[in-house]
């Protein structure tokens, strides 16, 4: 099923699917009119306080799509088109707003609905130098603005509600109707849309929307067709498939989650009617938001949840625990990303909610290390943070994000980019995070089979691997280095040496192994029942060492470099565990009863 067909499924199901030719949209200000046309108020319909006042979402006639040029929306626009005022210079601000009331004084006409005829009036006696404080408060400006009658105003009915309204809007809209052809979504016949609706809510694109469907050039016409004409979609396809997506995409909305350069939208659909199939189709979605967005557990909706999500993570099959998820739901999955004018889609994904929870459950495998990050469960945008230089979300390598997502949810392999940027991370900054190496096991145990059984999830004593071992060893140097100079040390060889170490060992293990050498000597006079563990953990780990192999290889490739970083993190957190502090302690005791 292609993305557009599931979209329009999805707004069927849509509990206040708006009507066709209508959207939601962020209204500031409401003008108030008495039946002569006189402005009776001028209401702010905002919400919140100061400057983080935000718009009202009315539902209005579907405003028109600009470009460069100049076309007001019916019975409803930002302050420039209908007042004829702007907070900005305003070069063409007198052009709308005359386009405005030429385009409403012929659509209005002859009218006999009150609130049409007082409409028409307001604008045949609206001056743009009427408006001043303190009827017209400053912060207008550059809002949008609806109007009702006074009389109306508090039952909540506007202008455009108004049923002469909506069959005038209705007639206008069908004015333009071109000719029928098969719509490729529906596969009905029907007018063809010259050119869809907007996208808005999609991080780094256009403020004023984006086209997710558009042809604009040349280069991208067919058989001399034109717009919309090069691949049919219906109006109604159209309007659908907008509508639902603005819908997902907007700030509050539940089925949205930011990954990276990529803002992704999920929704489920289930082939039965009825509250049970929707109330599956509810839960699988909330489930998958646990599965992205790794939201605080108490933000879980209830406790039967909470409970199947416990039970997946711990890699329960889903046709255990909810069989009527497993196969009776599908599931979609849409990265979109900004592209100039246009949107990009990063990823499409669609399946059964159970296939999708089997690469849930085998990415946390790939993931899983001991000791475990401080959220085991974080987020992808918590590990894309990993990535970024200074950690901030806009540094995320682009395409990265959209990249590692399509493989999670496909089961395919994770792009290699993953390995490489976490190690150039790992050089920059010298921060070997439970995070980090945590991508670089999935990347080893998924993109190289034969390094699977060399990446343990916990300390592998046993493991022969150069790069594991390499990675023990320096974590052994640096544990010398703090014994003997104490564990307030300014930069430990880590600081200094790691990413040289662990690209190109033979030219830092002889200076770290002659430095160690003096750090035993000095804790041989200290503690010298430490050192002797320390030196037997050094030479357990070269004992490991394949013989006939020079153990410091002139240059590791990015694979063992990433073993490297495992090796290094196993053991380190080996000597900060309770079996270490242990050991310390057992040496100290033997060197006071001597």
């Amino acid at each position: 099923m292609s993305v557009l067909t599931s979209l329009v499924k999805a707004y069927d199901r849509l509990p206040d699917a708006p009507p066709y030719g209508f959207s939601a949209e962020k209204i500031g200000f409401l003008v108030s009119l008495n039946s002569d046309g006189s402005v009776a108020h001028v209401i702010d319909l905002r919400a919140g306080s100061g400057r983080k006042r935000q718009p009202r979402q009315l539902l209005v006639p579907q405003p028109v799509k600009r470009t460069a040029g100049i076309a007001p929306n019916f019975l409803w626009d930002k302050t420039s088109y209908v007042l004829g005022i702007t907070a900005s210079e305003g070069k063409r601000t007198a052009d709308e707003h005359a386009a405005f009331v030429a385009r409403h004084l012929e659509a209005l006409e002859g009218t006999e609905d009150e609130g049409l005829k007082a409409f028409r009036l307001f604008l045949q006696s609206w001056n743009p130098e009427q408006f001043s404080l303190p009827l017209w408060p400053e912060e207008m400006k550059d809002q949008n603005v609806v109007f009702a009658l006074e009389s109306e105003r508090r039952r909540d009915i506007r202008i455009h509600d108004r049923p002469a309204a909506c069959d005038l809007w209705r007639s206008l809209s069908g004015a333009n109707v071109r000719e029928a052809k098969i719509c490729l979504v529906s596969g009905s016949p029907g007018p063809v849309a010259r050119l869809h609706p907007s996208i808005k809510g999609v991080w780094g694109a256009q403020s004023s929307g984006a086209a997710l469907v558009s042809f604009n050039l040349d280069a991208f016409t067919s058989y001399g067709h034109e717009q919309g004409d090069n691949a049919p979609v219906s109006e109604a396809s159209a309007f659908a498939y907008t509508t639902v997506l603005n819908r997902f995409l907007a700030r509050d909305s539940r089925h949205r989650v930011q990954i990276g350069d990529a803002s992704t939208v999920f929704w489920a659909t289930s082939p039965d009617d009825g509250e049970a199939a929707e109330a599956a189709a509810e839960e699988a979605e909330s489930l998958f938001a646990q599965f992205v967005s790794a939201a605080d557990d108490a933000a879980v909706h209830t406790d039967t949840i909470g409970d199947h999500l416990k039970r997946i993570r711990n890699g329960e099959p889903l046709e255990n625990i909810e069989p009527k998820l497993a196969k009776g739901v599908r599931f979609n999955v849409l990265g979109l990303a900004p592209n100039a004018a246009r949107l990009s889609v990063r990823f499409h994904y669609e399946d059964d909610f159970g296939m999708l929870t089997k690469h849930y459950q085998r990415y946390l495998a790939d993931m899983r290390i001991v000791p475990p990050p401080r959220e085991p469960y974080a987020g992808l945008w918590r590990y894309l943070s990993e990535l970024a230089v200074q950690r901030k979300r806009e540094n995320v390598p682009p395409n990265l994000a959209g990249e590692w997502m399509r493989a999670i949810l496909t089961g395919a392999p994770y792009p290699l980019t993953l390995l490489s940027t976490t190690l150039m991370r790992i050089r920059a900054d010298g921060d070997i995070s439970a995070y980090r190496v945590s991508m670089l096991k999935a990347v080893l145990v998924r993109n190289f089979p034969k390094k699977e059984k060399e990446a343990p999830v916990a300390l592998d004593p046993t493991n022969q691997n150069r790069g594991y071992l390499l990675g023990r060893l320096f974590a052994t140097y640096e544990q010398i280095q703090r014994a003997a100079l104490g564990k307030n040390v300014n930069a430990t060889i880590k600081d200094k040496f790691y990413g040289s170490a662990s690209a190109q060992p033979r030219k830092v293990f002889p200076i770290l192994d002659s430095g160690s050498a003096n750090h035993l000597s000095k804790l041989g006079k200290l503690k010298p029942g430490w050192r002797v563990n320390l030196e037997r953990t050094v030479g357990d780990i070269m004992g490991q060492m394949k013989p006939g192999n020079d153990p410091f290889p002139t240059s590791l490739p990015p694979e063992d470099q990433a073993l490297f970083g495992l090796g290094y993190y196993h053991q380190r957190n080996e000597f900060f565990s309770k079996t270490g502090d242990a050991t310390e302690t057992a040496a100290e005791s033997a060197e006071a009863a001597q």
